[in-house]
Order: C-alpha cells, then structure tokens, then sequence
C-alpha cells in the first residue's frame, strides 16, 4: 500500500552544481534545487518543515555533501530523500558526481556517489531512501546529458527507490533556456497538478510510469528506475487531479467513509499528526468556515483554523468535532483518539519541546518560565 512519509520523521537532501571552472555551466540546476525544496515544504507535497530539507548548493567540496546526508540519515527515521542535479560521469565503473573544481581526467575533484551510498547504507536510521538522480552529459554539447551504462544498479541502496533521468543508453536534456532541465521540470509539474485518473497518492511507481509515458510522448529521454523493497510505494504527495468534490449534497453531521482518508497508523511524530489533520480538511473538499459549519457548533472556523496552526498536541481530547465534520467516520475517530493518547505519551523531541510555549510565570516570581567522457546530472528542485 502507498504510504505518504510523516514529515516529522523524514528529511530531504538536496544537492546540486550550477557553476563550474571547467565544465559547462547548469543554470537550470539552482532552478531544480529552489523549486524542489519549495515544494517539499508545502501542502502541495510532504509538508516537510523548512528545518528538515537541506540544499546544498554548489559544494566546494565533496565532504559538505556528505556530512549533510550524513546528518539527514541520523535523524531520519521514516523517510529520506537524496537529490542530486549536475554533471555526473561513471569511471572505471564507480559513479562520480562533479563539484564546481571537477575537472576532466581528475577523479579526486569530483564527489564518488559511493561515499553517499555508504552513508545510506551504512549511517541511516531510515527505513525507506528515496535517491533521484538527474545526470547530465555537458561536454558534448550545451544542455545534453547522458546517463552511462549501470547507472541505475551502481546508486542503488538496499531498501530504496532510484529514479534516474535517463535510460542506460541514452541522453537527458537540460534545454538551453528553459527554467528546469527536462526530466526534474517534468517531476515538479507532475507533483504540482497530479495524473489525470491516476491513483490517490503519488507514489514513486507511479509517478515514474507518468513520467516515462509523457516523456517519451514529446521524444524526450525515458527515465529509469530500481526499487529496493517496496521503495516504490513511497508517496511524494497527494493526486491533485483526483480529489474528490467538496460534499455539497451532505447535510451536516453526515459522513461519507469512501474518501481516501489520512491513515492514522501512518503518523509518528507531532508534526505528522497536525500534517495529516490538514491533509483531512484538503480530503473533505470543505472550507474553514463549512467544517465550522457541519459542526453544528461543534467547532467553530477559528477554532479549525487554530487547530491545524498548532505545534503542540492539545492537552485534551477536543479533535472528534473537526474530524466528524470533515466526514471521517467514527471507527476512525476513534483510531485518531488513540494516536492522539499515543503520541501525548511520548517524550516530547527537541524540536516539540522548542516548538512550546513557556509557561506562565507565578505572580511575584519575576521568571518566565546540501567524467571523464559522460556526465550523469541528478534532478532536484524547489518551489
């Protein structure tokens, strides 16, 4: 079953090379990495917290990519994305990824992406890697990548999903003057406006199968993929061309169980719990003001308003009005009531224990209480 990460519990890492002393210039992949990472944090997507995307941006050196991944793996314990967008070339059958220095026939210039790997293999707490690559081939001509044979199985990490560019044997466009190169600016539209009839989650199965048959559609390279362990039904976002219509028709306090509801069990974190009550309201197609609505003052639209703004769990039980008001059913009330219980019960993380406010101070006390011959570029991007 596809799964949308709880945003809490997983990180993104996004790297990329736009200027380069010796090879072609990527303007496009400071484009891909800003509309990317942009996109990760918003609703339209995973809703990650600014805090826990990372872009590294044009790397003086390979060791500051690899300690963000490092980090991002330690801290990960749901989901964790790695992105790279530049040149790439396959030496001697290892991957490289080029830095701005990396220059031709100087392996010790460039980043192996198998220093990254280990990391993924090695430091991750992560139960699922998600790894995009969008590898370019810059030294032929302008804009033209191309991915070298055993691309694919050389980045793959056990427990993972590799999306490349490009298949083995053909080139990958970045269009001279276009915003994005062609396969990440394809990924970003996709994630943007959905799959006309596609299924509710975007997952990674498919959208490398939309993005293939668009692709190739318009004679643009065909991407590639491996899936380690399922890697596959990891969703990037909800199907924005397939939510269901606002329930119009419904009177208020009627329920309709046939949505494609948030799955309580899914949710880990403080943050993925107030992520996945938003992410009902979006389901139920209702306004604020509608939720307030069909409360039959149950809940007002300002209390809805507060509820999905909060950072903190509610330190009592007040959740089931929104919830009955949106649509879900009772029997899954009653299983967001003991996530709720569950996640109350926890030791609160750094960044919850941060997130709280101070408590009151008692009247008197005065206290406040980120080659040689082919360049395989990875995609990634922000909005």
């Amino acid at each position: 079953m596809s799964v949308l990460p709880d945003p809490g519990a997983s990180r993104a890492v996004l790297i990329g090379t736009s200027r380069y002393r010796h090879l072609e210039q990527l303007p496009a992949v400071s484009n891909n990495l800003r509309a990317f990472a942009g996109l990760l944090t918003s609703p339209v997507s995973l809703h990650l917290p600014a805090q826990h995307v990372r872009v590294v941006e044009n790397p003086a050196a390979g060791q500051s990519a690899v300690e963000a991944v490092r980090q991002a793996a330690a801290e990960a314990t749901d989901t964790l994305i790695v992105y790279f967008a530049g040149h790439g070339s396959v030496d001697a059958d290892a991957l490289s990824l080029a830095l701005p220095d990396t220059e031709y026939g100087r392996i010790e210039t460039s980043l192996p992406y198998d220093w990254l790997r280990r990391v993924l293999l090695l430091d991750s707490q992560a139960e699922r890697h998600v790894v995009i690559l969008d590898c370019c081939y810059s030294g032929l001509a302008l804009g033209r990548m191309s991915a070298s044979p055993g691309l694919a199985d050389q980045a793959a990490v056990e427990g993972s999903f590799l999306l490349a560019a490009a298949a083995e044997t053909r080139t990958a466009l970045a269009p001279v003057g276009d915003t994005y190169t062609a396969f990440t600016g394809a990924l970003l539209d996709t994630l943007r406006h959905g799959i006309p009839g596609g299924p509710i989650l975007l997952d990674l199965a498919a959208l490398c199968q939309y993005l293939r048959r668009t692709l190739e559609a318009t004679g643009h390279p065909v991407p590639q993929a491996r899936d380690r362990n399922s890697g596959s039904k990891v969703a990037l976002g909800r199907n924005h061309a397939s939510l269901p219509a606002p329930p119009a028709a419904l009177s208020p306090g009627t329920v309709s169980g046939e949505r494609p509801w948030p799955d309580p069990g899914a949710v880990r974190t403080v943050t993925g719990f107030f992520t996945a009550l938003a992410d009902v309201r979006v389901i139920s197609g209702l306004t604020h003001q509608a939720v307030g609505e069909r409360s039959a003052g149950g809940i007002s639209a300002g209390a809805v308003s507060r509820l999905l703004n909060r950072t903190t769990l509610p330190t009592t039980w007040g959740t089931a009005a929104y919830l009955a008001a949106c649509g879900v059913p009772d029997g899954q009330i009653v299983r967001w009531q003991a996530l709720w219980e569950h996640l109350g019960a926890q030791p609160a993380t750094a960044e919850e224990a941060t997130a709280r406010p101070a408590p009151p101070a008692r009247a008197g006390s005065g206290r406040t209480r980120l080659w040689p011959r082919s360049w395989p570029v990875f995609g990634r991007e922000r909005g």
